[in-house]
Formats: structure tokens, sequence, C-alpha cells
């Protein structure tokens, strides 16, 4: 996000040479950085942890004549843990609303420059609302509905601006509530969900995907997934998955399941990686991008026709940041989220902040596709899991995997991390995705394991007691050729 909103800098000020743009982020050369504060800088994009570093260590960083503090997804910033970096960074910066004196730098609680403090966030919560209060005197709030708005004590004082819309703000000391205040979403954005269950996830997702590409020749799809390792499996598997329901013969098919480019974006991802991915993506017109939520935020990818949510997001304000990266600009947008039979409850929670979700034809897209270059026909009455196109595909899936020793690990992986990832969510999800009431044997399907979850445990426990043995029988061998030695 810090590179696009560098990059986006560049562009606007390209004409206004005296204007100079730069940028301090983790992962990037510290020399460097150090070499272009030196020069100096008019506009500075930066990360908490790397400013922070900056403030404290390069003295070549001259801060005095600073105009504008502006913190950007404030309320993922203090998620990610850099409320205290936050907060030393004002007390160097000196524009924290107490007595505070920075590393170098005598400051007070009142600037003797005239300075402006902004704080941007999606939704106002306890801690966004503490920086707020540590940062902001006498804030004008902007932006908010009046309908969507909770009497908040530590912001008793803000002033209000009227929004964007047609409604105007009456009471300027309230606040959004996430918990309880409607998503705001576009009006075009066409909201839906597919019921399917765990065991037939797999199938259904690469079905979904393989309709959508075949229908359109030119649309950018994003993925969601809850971990970096789901992520890797994914992408690993539709760059490489040839097999196909609709050849009879056991003669390997050397045609793509998917015939897309295929794209993955997540944090464990090299720096230099992560940016080459998301020019890439924002180029291309027929692709598919597989994420996690470092993809939700910040991030502009143009001409995105729809939204998968193959897993659900972590916390109830995530599935508005997915679904915005689609339908923007007054243009057309498709977003779907997968449920499983035992999560359905979700609908309704999501309908408690005025989403209304429709279900995704499912079973009507599957009869689309010839089996065995024959269409098919099936009755009502037949579940989703026992259709002929998803049993043929979830066998070739298996088979697979199976095949590939690489492919294996990587599934195995994905599926641990997803149910540890499962019983992190937060907040009032966590009553509606319960590892509990999971089958851990139709999760590992899901990833095309033919393997139960205890024996996938086995076999790791397996070659941890190998690698124990070994170890000790090496340790034994070299204590008796020392006493050999020495006698």
């Amino acid at each position: 996000m810090e590179l696009l909103v560098y990059e986006i800098l560049q562009k606007l000020l390209h004409r206004f040479h005296w204007i100079v743009p730069g940028h301090v982020m983790g992962g990037e050369n510290r020399s460097k950085e150090k070499a272009r504060l030196r020069k100096g800088i008019s506009i500075l994009v930066a990360t908490p942890g790397r400013l922070l570093d900056h403030l404290k260590n390069t003295s070549s960083f001259v801060h005095t004549n600073l105009r504008w503090i502006i913190f950007d997804e404030a309320d993922r910033i203090l998620e990610l843990g850099f409320g205290k970096e936050i907060e030393e960074i004002l007390d160097l910066l000196g524009s924290r609303l107490i007595e505070s004196v920075g590393k170098g730098n005598e400051v007070s609680s009142i600037s003797k420059t005239q300075r402006q403090n902004l704080l941007l966030s999606a939704t106002l919560n306890e801690k966004v609302n503490h920086l707020a209060k540590i940062s902001l005197q006498n804030p004008i709030m902007i932006g908010l509905d009046d309908k969507k708005m909770q009497p908040d004590p530590l912001l008793e004082h803000a002033e209000s601006v009227e929004s964007d819309t047609d409604d105007e703000l009456e009471h300027p000391r309230k606040i959004t509530n996430s918990s309880t205040g409607d998503y705001k979403l576009p009006v075009q954005l066409v909201q839906k969900y597919v019921k399917v269950p765990c065991g037939s996830r797999l199938a259904v997702l690469l079905s979904i995907l393989k309709h959508l590409f075949e229908k359109q020749y030119s649309q950018k799809i994003v993925v969601f997934f809850s971990t970096c390792d789901a992520v890797d499996f994914h992408y690993s598997l539709v760059s490489e998955f040839h097999s196909s329901p609709n050849s009879a013969s056991e003669v390997e098919v050397t045609e793509m399941f998917l015939r897309c480019k295929t794209f993955r974006l997540h944090g464990n991802m090299k720096q230099e990686d992560r940016r080459n991915t998301f020019q890439a993506f924002k180029t291309e017109k027929l692709a598919l991008l597989l994420s996690t939520d470092v993809a939700a935020r910040g991030l502009d990818f143009p001409k995105v026709r729809c939204i998968i949510q193959y897993d659900s997001p972590g916390e109830a304000t995530e599935y508005v940041h997915r679904v915005g990266r689609t339908a923007r600009l007054g243009e057309k947008g498709d977003s779907w989220i997968f449920l499983q039979p035992v999560e359905m409850d979700y609908i309704e929670d999501l309908k408690k902040h005025g989403v209304s979700l429709t279900e995704y034809p499912i079973i009507k897209v599957l009869d689309s596709f010839p089996l065995y270059g024959q269409m098919h026909r099936i009755k009502k009455f037949v579940s989703l899991e026992s259709h002929p196109w998803l049993v043929s595909l979830q066998k070739a899936l298996e088979s697979f995997i199976s095949a590939q020793p690489m492919m294996n690990k990587l599934a195995q992986k994905a599926f641990i991390s997803w149910v540890r990832a499962y019983t992190a969510h937060r907040g009032e999800l966590k009553r509606i995705f319960m590892v509990q009431k999971l089958h851990l044997g139709h999760v590992a399907k899901s990833f095309a394991l033919k393997q139960q979850p205890s024996l996938v445990g086995k076999s790791f426990q397996k070659q941890q007691s190998y690698k124990r043995k070994r170890d000790q029988r090496q340790k034994g061998q070299s204590k008796r050729r020392k006493i050999n030695g020495k006698t």
C-alpha cells in the first residue's frame, strides 16, 4: 500500500519538480533511505516501524518544518500491533497532546509551528478513539453518516462536517460503531453466497472459476484466503493442474484446467515480489489473484469484476474491505462468499449490518459442464456433493495431489494453518465459525487430501520421531568415538 501511495504521488508531482516525494519501509535498504532523508523530502510515505527507527537513529532526518501528519488506515495499523510505535512517533514529532520530550528534539504539548493531524479510518473503535484523543485537538469529523453513529465521550468536543451524502450530521459528538452500524457498500455491487459442504469446497471453487473465465474473455477475479499457506497451495494447484473430468481416457491432458494468468499475494512474500505481482495484475485483462487480506485494503486494482471470499473474514469489518476491491468508481461488480451449512448464521449477521445476500445458483453452473463429452441431467433431489461433475473433479484432484509429493506437502501445510486460522475468528464471528462444528475429515478433503487429519498428524509425528531417534543415534556415536579416542 505504501508503494502504491508513493507511485501515485510521483505521477501527480512529475510537473512539480520542487516537491520531492519519498518512502521508507521495512524490507528496503536502510542506507539508501538515510541518503534520501539527508537530501530532503517534501512528502514522506512510511510504515510505523521504519519511521520510528529513522526518528531515533538517523541524525540527518530533520523534521522541524513538519506541517502535516496523516495516519491512513489507522484501524488496521492498530490491529497489527503498532499502537506503542505510533505513540512514540507522536512523542518524537511533538504531536502528542501531553508534555513529552523526544530524543534530540525539543517538543511541547503545543507545536511552535502550525501543524495539521489527520486520522483516516474505515471504522472507529476503542483503540482508534484513544489514538484520536492523544493526537487530535478539537477534531473535525468528516464523512460520517448520522444513522451509523454512537455517542463516545472520548471525542465529545469534535465538530462535524457534512458528508458526501445528502444527509447532514446533526449530532457531532457521535462516531461509527462497526458492531451495530450498517455497512456502506456500492449499490451496483451484486452480493451472493455459495452454500457448499466442506468436502466439496475445492471442486466447487475451481468449477466456478472455470465457468467465469470461459464465459468472459476479459475480466479479473480476486479470491481471498485466510492464510499464506492456503494461498501458496491453491496457487501451485491452479498453476499445475491439467486434469479434466471432460476426458474419458487415461491419457494425460495437456490443456490447463483454468486458462488464465494466475498471481498470488501475501505477507510472507518479499517486498519486490509483492510489488511485481501488484504491477502485473494491474495491467492484465484476464487474470486471477489469490490473496490473503493483504490485498483487502489500500490497493486499487482496476477492472476487478468479481471478488470471491473462499475463506470467511477473520472479523466483521473485513467483509467490507474485501468486497471494496470491486464495483469501484461506479463500475459493476460481483461478490460471493463461500459458506458451509454450519456457517449459515453469518447471513443473518450480515443482515444486521444492512447487507442482504442471495444464493448463488451453483447447481445450474455444474449442470453446464459436459461430463465425458456429454451433457448430463441431474435430478433436483441429488445432493451437491453427489453431482457427477464434482465427484469426477474431486477424484482427479485427489489423484493429482497424491501423485506429487511436493503438492501433497503444500496441501498438508495449508490444511493445518487453515484449521488454526478458523479457531482465531474474533468478535461477533466467534460464535458462528466454531471449529468444533467441523468434520476435519471433510476439511482435509477440501485440500484434496486422501488421508484423514489424524493420519496427516501421525505422519508428521512419525517424521519428528524418526528425526529425534536419528539425532540421538548420532549423539551416541559421537560420544563413543570420544571415549575410544581417549582410551
